[in-house]
Formats: C-alpha cells, sequence, structure tokens
C-alpha cells in the first residue's frame, strides 16, 4: 500500500475521545486529526513522540487528517489504522505473498454469514473450495512479543466462535492477525487482558481453525505486509 503523497511527520501530543488526536507540526502548529482505532492503542505512542498522517485533502471533512503511524515507547513504528488492514491482506492475496491463501479465483469482501449475524472480512473461493479470512491488526507488544486484543474484545470473541461452527462442518476458515509493529517477532493470545476471548481461541483452534501472522513494513511511503511471524 502506497502513499500517495508520502505521510507526513508530526508530534503526537495526546488522543482522546478514542477517535481524537493533537499533533504539532514541524512548523509548531497544533491541529486535531482522525484516529481511527477502537482499541486501547497500549504500548503504542508516547506523549511528544513522532508520528506520521494522511491528508485526504478534503476541507469539507471535519477532520481532514489521520493518524496512520506512531512510534513505540521503545522505538518501534506502529500502524495505528485499523481500517487498513483489509486492505493490506488483500494487496498481499492478491500478489501472492500470502502463500497459504493461494489457489483461489475469487475474492470477495464483507460477507454475511453465520448464526450471529456477523461479516467475514473475506471469502476465497474456486476449485480448491472455500475459505472464510477473518482480518485483526495487531499492534500491542512487550518486547518481541505481540499479543491480541490489546483491550477485551466482545466482537473478537464472537468472530472465533462463528469461524469454530464452520470449521466443525469441515469449511477452511482462517484467523489472520495483520501486524503493524516493526518490533514484533512473534503473536499469542493476550490472556491477561482477555481470557474470554483466548479461551475462544483455543477452542477454535481445537476444531480446525487456522491462525496466520503476517509482519509489516512500515513507513511514510508504504506500508505492506512482508513476512510469516510465528504464533506463541
Amino acid at each position: 500500500m502506497k502513499f500517495t503523497p508520502p505521510l507526513q511527520k508530526a508530534t503526537l501530543l495526546r488522543r482522546y475521545k478514542r477517535f481524537l488526536a493533537d499533533v504539532e507540526s514541524p512548523e509548531g502548529e497544533v491541529f486535531t486529526i482522525h484516529c481511527p482505532n477502537t482499541g486501547s492503542m497500549k504500548n503504542c505512542w508516547i506523549v511528544g513522540g513522532p508520528c506520521w498522517y494522511s491528508d485526504s485533502g478534503n476541507h469539507k471533512r471535519k477532520y481532514r487528517h489521520t493518524l496512520e503511524i506512531t512510534a513505540t515507547p521503545e522505538g518501534a513504528l506502529a500502524g495505528v489504522n485499523t481500517g487498513r488492514a483489509n486492505a493490506l491482506v488483500e494487496e498481499a492475496v492478491l500478489a501472492g505473498t500470502i502463500r497459504e491463501l493461494q489457489g483461489y479465483e475469487s475474492l470477495r469482501r464483507e460477507v454475511r454469514y453465520g448464526e450471529e449475524k456477523s461479516r467475514i472480512d473475506f471469502l476465497l473461493s474456486g476449485r480448491a473450495g472455500v475459505c472464510y479470512v477473518e482480518v485483526k491488526n495487531v499492534t500491542l507488544a512487550k518486547g518481541r512479543r505481540g499479543f491480541f486484543p490489546d483491550a477485551v474484545s466482545v466482537r473478537g470473541a464472537k468472530h472465533l466462535r462463528e469461524l469454530q461452527k464452520l470449521a466443525e462442518r469441515g469449511v477452511r476458515t482462517v484467523l489472520f492477525y495483520c501486524v503493524q509493529h516493526s518490533g514484533i517477532e512473534s503473536v499469542e493470545a493476550a490472556r491477561e487482558i482477555d481470557p474470554g476471548y483466548a479461551e475462544a481461541l483455543d477452542s477454535a483452534v481445537s476444531t480446525g481453525v487456522e491462525v496466520l501472522a503476517y509482519k509489516a513494513r512500515l513507513s511514510a511511503g508504504e506500508i505492506t505486509l512482508a513476512e510469516r511471524l510465528p504464533l506463541t
């Protein structure tokens, strides 16, 4: 995913009301931008640290700028725009980067399914059969270990239940962790933060739900999925 023009750099002053952040430009201008992240963004940013934002160019938007990348306390980069995760995965699937999801001729987005009225992020289909893919963005790190979720996720547990029901019927299902954090080298469930999610994940995996994790390379000019990470 290329950014044209490249992301602009600023200093992150604060994040508040979940979806807002105040930043200061290199010229000293302070302004408010949109923060498209419903999670806690735990360990993803520091007051006075660098960040990068995109500019929609739409002057009719109340907040035309969007927070995209932050610097973590350890000096890593984190992609905090959760709305980018699906696009990154789709791009990587179509480019052949994700070898485990090749062999399908059709890719559909946001398809309704399940008993709990969910929408699957991607439904792949073709001569190889069908594959349901649910994408989650990972930015929480402790050292080199990545964790999901970064806050209690009732929705995340619901998606796991839906995937499990499909897997029990012999349908291929994949939980895909899109790791937008340059310092993470492995991924696991955040059991201390959300034991319910961790339990749902264990149950889903035991019935055949596959779990994949791929790490992104992040820069002001481009974010792209590049390498598979181990699960622990």
